[in-house]
């Protein structure tokens, strides 16, 4: 005996209402997608749920893929077998002893679709939990809130036997949202925004400012090594190196140094919003966290913000430091980013950064300076990497993957 399907619930997709077919579509194709080294399994979907048909193929290892897929709510292993009470004793036992945890309680819910079917729902259940109980030690009925609650329904075809529900990732499904640009400086924080921003179905290409010699070939490494922790959310990402040197220098040159932050903040912005243009992205995904450092208070980002009106949107912006970190942790990103390679922001911190710096000023400051043919050439000398689990190149602009 072993699972044939599982069940796969949608959660948030489930509060949609004319557009929905459009969402379970995209997540339909991202789990094909995902499944590709399974040529057994089979994939159908109905408006509330979807199942995987396994045909053979290892549950679990399923179900592990599955389980990082955004717009997945719950996962749950299922078993079909026949109207036989012998046979369903057999499978409820087996679901029980297939459980990654081991419960201290459980119910038997049963229904009956069939009317036919010739033992009623307290007889099923009664049947199949003794049966459980005699193989089983230390196990206990909970019929108002047990750990594990197995869910029998009859049905004119079969019956259906299913209980342990798995977490999904949650959110919208990849790409459901539009495009976005993720400033990717090799910290802590952008890898965990460019995470949430994925998780409300955004799809991500990443852009980092590169400034040799003053910033070495290692933390270039450590944000292509970023980038991949990040594809293996999508299979296959985008990112855009920058080469930040000549205009970095000019700042530290033409602008004053407490301004030189701030300065180097906007045309960042302005190159990553020519960027975003010419992927016909919509938005620009920052890490940045309400008052954190001198650049990311809110006087600060006022001054800054003015340089495009293109969307700017920070996932941490409430977030503790302690928090982002713990979830950097759970996604294998804070290794990466606790190398002691720096970046270009911290290799030309000033001594004393303005907290409050003010518009007029910046830009009176920036008004003695050409930057527009520096920013053109940025964007032209860019570099674009395709990342992915399988290769770390430079390539074409990557396929859609989805």
């Amino acid at each position: 005996m072993e699972f044939d399907h599982i069940i796969i619930r949608y959660g948030e997709i489930s509060t949609k209402k004319r557009n929905r077919k459009r969402f379970v579509d995209k997540m339909k194709n991202n789990i094909k997608w995902v499944l590709r080294d399974f040529p057994n399994a089979a994939l159908s979907a109905s408006r509330e749920r979807m199942y995987v048909i396994l045909n053979g193929e290892n549950h679990n290892e399923i179900i592990e893929r599955l389980r990082g897929i955004f717009g997945i709510q719950s996962l749950s292993p299922a078993l079909k077998v026949n109207k036989d009470l012998d046979e369903m004793k057999k499978a409820a036992l087996y679901y029980y002893r297939q459980l990654s945890e081991t419960p201290g309680t459980f119910k038997i819910s049963a229904k009956r679709s069939d009317k036919d079917f010739p033992y009623s729902t307290d007889e099923i259940n009664h049947e199949l939990g003794g049966h459980i109980l005699r193989n089983s030690e230390g196990l206990k009925v909970d019929v108002k809130n047990p750990d594990f609650n197995l869910r029998v329904e009859a049905r004119k075809e079969a019956v259906y036997l299913t209980g342990e529900i798995i977490r999904g990732a949650g959110g919208l499904p990849l790409g459901s949202s539009g495009k976005a640009m993720l400033m990717l400086s090799g910290g802590i924080d952008s890898p965990v925004a460019g995470y949430f921003s994925m998780k409300r179905g955004l799809e991500i290409e990443c852009i980092h400012f590169y400034s040799p010699p003053f910033t070495s070939e290692r933390s270039r490494q450590k944000v292509i090594d970023l980038t991949e922790k990040l594809s293996e959310l999508s299979g296959g990402m985008k990112l855009h190196i920058v080469p930040f040197t000549d205009i970095q220098l000019l700042i530290q040159k033409q602008i004053p140094e407490n301004y030189t932050m701030t300065s180097t903040r906007r045309l960042m912005l302005r190159i990553a919003d020519k960027i975003r243009e010419k992927n016909d992205a919509m938005a620009i995904v920052t890490g940045e966290s309400l008052g954190q450092v001198a650049s990311q208070t809110l006087n600060s980002m006022f001054a800054i913000n003015e340089v495009t009106n293109t969307p700017i949107l920070r996932p941490l912006i409430t977030m503790d430091k302690t928090d982002i970190i713990d979830i950097a942790r759970e996604l294998d990103t804070l290794e990466i980013s606790n190398r002691p390679y720096e970046d270009c922001c911290t290799v030309f911190t000033p001594a004393a950064p303005k907290t409050k710096p003010q518009r007029e000023k910046v830009n009176f400051y920036e008004s003695f300076v050409d930057f527009d043919s520096l920013i053109e050439k940025a964007v032209e000398n860019t570099e674009t990497l395709t990342i992915s689990r399988q290769s770390k190149k430079a390539e074409d602009p990557v396929d859609d993957l989805f």
